[in-house]
């Protein structure tokens, strides 16, 4: 499988029980729009009680990041994040 200019290699396992954490995840430019498009086709955030935007699924840490969290069909943990820290660092003064 390709994942953009990537080679990945996925192995589906006998015998197998999903990690109750985050195993994936995609830094994204605009987290709302991802999770709106992944609703769009049939994925459904994850609502963790220490999530702020309940509607959304949208958790926003204390130094502005946000992570929305969702699971594949074998209940793997996957995510995206919009990581403002990291943007706030790229920007020049």
């Amino acid at each position: 499988m390709k994942a953009g200019e990537n080679q990945m290699r996925i192995a589906k396992a006998a015998k197998f029980s999903p990690m109750q954490n985050t195993v994936l995840g995609w830094e994204v430019e605009d987290i709302e729009a991802v999770v709106t498009w992944l609703g769009k086709q049939g994925v459904t955030m994850e609502k963790y009680p220490f999530v702020q935007d309940h509607e959304r699924g949208i958790r926003t840490t204390p130094n502005g990041d946000r992570v929305a969290w969702f699971k594949d069909p074998d209940g793997n943990v996957l995510s995206v994040s919009q990581h403002e820290s990291l943007a706030r660092a790229d920007k020049p003064r």
